[in-house]
Order: C-alpha cells, then structure tokens, then sequence
C-alpha cells in the first residue's frame, strides 16, 4: 500500500519551526539571565545555565567562527539536496531527520554569523560528571542524526537475489 505523500513545504516548515524555538529559547535565556547564571530545575540533575560557546559541539575547536560558518553554508546545501531528494523517494523519517538537522544548524549558524559565539542553556549532570551544555538546536541536529540512524536500519538494501533477478529481466533492446 502507498502512503501519501507528504508536501516538501512541510518538511521546511518543520525546519522553520525548530528554528524558531530555538532562537526564541536563547533570546528568553539571554534576557533574563546573567552569563554564567544557574537555575535549579530538577536538583543538581538538569540546570538550565547560561554560558556562550565560540567553538563547536562540547566546546572543541575553539575561536574557529569561520571554518564553522563555512562548514554550516556546505552541509545546509547539501541536506536541501538532500531533502529533496528524500522527498521523491517519500522517506518521511530521513524526511523528518533532516527537517530537524535543518533547524537546528541554521539556529546556531545564526549565533555564530552575527554575535561570534552560540549561547548554550541546558546542562545536565550525572554524579561527578557533567555533560557539556547545550542548547534547542544542538538537541535537534543530536536526534535527527539518530533518525538517520534509525532510518538506514529500517530501510532495506536491494539483496544480491533481488539485483539478479532485475539482471535477467528482459529490456527494451533485449528480444523476449
């Protein structure tokens, strides 16, 4: 049975949306929060602390703005080809994946493109050990590399059996 298909536009909608979130996250963390400020939301387990980040994930790569901004100009381009793409094929989870991954890399895009640093708000800690703070957008790009993963496991691979019998199907300049 063919599903139906759903319209690209809302997959950037989608896009737009995590997006927005993010942006007006940060915006609310930056307005009503002194740098470096922590609030207890469950114990000492999830704080919601303002830092800025100018490096990448976990903090790596420190002070390389440009290399992140032109980084970011080539992966956005190449998930909407990509989506694109997927979208013809009707894969709604890599669909969905990278409509997440979207959002998200062009909510810390514009951090970096005009202030030079990415404001980061969630911190969780387990024990002795924190994990690094993070923020709406790096959460998005974090599940919608998971979906990606889900969605290769998912999605069969043509077998050997099934490529052998494409190869001995008659074509259109083979006599039957």
């Amino acid at each position: 049975m063919q599903r139906r298909q759903i319209g690209l536009w809302v997959y950037y909608l989608a896009a737009a949306v995590v997006f927005a979130i993010d942006y007006v996250s940060k915006k609310i963390i930056e307005h009503n929060l002194e740098l470096n400020e922590q609030i207890k939301v469950i114990g000492n387990f999830f704080l919601i602390t303002f830092i800025h980040n100018r490096g990448a994930a976990f903090g790596i790569l420190q002070e390389q703005r440009w290399f992140f901004l032109l980084i970011t100009v080539v992966v956005v381009a190449a998930i909407v080809i990509y989506l694109n793409r997927s979208h013809r094929n009707n894969r709604r989870l890599m669909l969905a994946a990278l409509s997440l991954i979207l959002g998200g890399a062009l909510g810390n895009f514009l951090d970096r493109a005009f202030y030079g640093q990415v404001v980061d708000f969630l911190q969780l800690n387990f024990g002795s050990y924190t994990f690094p703070i993070f923020n709406i957008a790096d959460s998005a790009i974090v599940v919608g590399v998971c979906l990606i993963i889900l969605d290769s496991l998912l999605t069969p691979t043509p077998t050997q059996e099934t490529k052998n019998e494409k190869s001995n199907e008659p074509s259109e300049h083979q006599p039957v």
